[in-house]
């Protein structure tokens, strides 16, 4: 073999390991990029859709005039599992809330926790879907006791929700008024309440007369 030809074999070697590391190097940025993408929008205990994906989610859904729904969901009595079984046994079973509000069918397009012992569903459809869907996850909640890291917990949930009424209903609106029937909910029996404005001004104005 003749030496320039060994020069360009040698050449041709550098270049492509030179290409391999380059390569190597793009990979590993493009995977800590995702990585970082994922962790700005998902929650790091549920691995669920955070605040910031829900209501990227919801604004989109309105904003494209589909009739659309929100549910909220807190869970009954989370604090005094904290407090008295700890923290570890509060994140397990915040996990396996997420993993049973993530199975529920559509017309449920986006389950996500919140905060806390928060969660919210997106539902794509009318009062009718969206009632359906947040009786399913009152239902998928409560059904079965859920198996945690030292034994099973019975965890009920109280639950709100709202649609799109008006064509100019905002993500605000649709937030303020979930909340408040899952506040209405909490401050009853714990179970399911649509939003309705007067019937949950009452049940404000009663919980804070008894305060």
């Amino acid at each position: 073999m003749s030496q320039i030809v060994q020069q360009m074999l040698t050449c041709v070697g550098g270049i492509l390991a030179g290409l391999t590391l380059a390569a190597a190097v793009l990979w590993r940025q493009q995977r800590a990029l995702r990585e970082a993408r994922y962790a700005a929008t998902h929650d790091d205990v549920t691995g669920l859709p955070n605040r910031r994906l829900f209501l990227a989610r919801l604004r989109a859904a309105v904003e494209d005039t589909t009739p659309v729904g929100v549910v909220l969901l807190d869970l009954n009595g989370f604090k005094t599992v904290n407090d008295t079984l700890g923290h570890e046994v509060g994140n397990d079973l915040l996990q396996q809330v997420g993993r049973r509000l993530a199975s529920l069918p559509p017309p449920v397009r986006v389950a996500a926790r919140l905060s806390g012992d928060e969660f919210a569903l997106l539902v794509r459809g009318n009062r009718d879907d969206t009632d359906a869907a947040a009786r399913a996850a009152w239902r998928v909640i409560a059904a079965d006791s859920i198996r945690v890291v030292n034994g099973d917990l019975h965890v009920t949930a109280s639950v709100g929700y709202t649609h799109t009424r008006q064509p100019n209903t905002t993500v605000r609106h649709l937030l303020s008024q979930a909340d408040s029937a899952m506040y209405e909910a909490k401050a009853t029996d714990g179970g399911v309440r649509e939003y309705l404005p007067h019937r949950t001004a009452t049940v404000r104005s009663r919980d804070r007369h008894h305060r």
